[in-house]
């Protein structure tokens, strides 16, 4: 039997990346491991020497694909082993050793617009208010 593995990464595409992602048949009982792609179709390299590597950094159950499919999270690197200049992941790597005795901590912000009628609630009949006075510290 074999699984499908649905390799995902961040590609070059600027001002904002895109996610890109393809799919590998893994025999049962092996694991996602690196795989080559080619960087010129993803921003990431040009034509003459487009060879970089796929390298997982994680793994989890594919919740579309179900059974035994998974989702392979992976970083890009050169074939020479180094990170490629897309992948932000890398440059995380020495902050996260360096703080790895600390408990990250995470906020959720989430943001609301109340109406009346079609507009925001305080936004005049027709065009935008005026603007805020400044305000000084106490």
């Amino acid at each position: 039997m074999s699984y499908k593995a649905e390799y995902i990464w961040i590609d070059g595409t600027e001002p904002t990346a895109k996610l890109r992602s393809k799919t590998r048949i893994i025999s049962d009982g092996a694991e996602p491991d690196t795989w080559g792609f080619d960087g010129s179709s993803t921003n990431q390299a040009t034509g003459h020497f487009s060879d970089l590597v796929l390298r997982p950094v994680a793994t989890y159950p594919d919740p579309i694909r179900g059974g035994s499919a998974v989702l392979v999270l992976c970083e890009v690197f050169t074939v020479d082993d180094k990170p490629h200049g897309s992948n932000t992941r890398a440059l995380l790597r020495p902050v996260a050793e360096r703080f790895a005795g600390q408990e990250p901590l995470f906020g959720i912000e989430q943001e609301y617009t109340f109406f009346q009628g079609s507009r925001p609630l305080g936004f005049p009949e027709a065009g935008y208010p005026a603007p805020r006075a400044a305000t000084t510290a106490a």
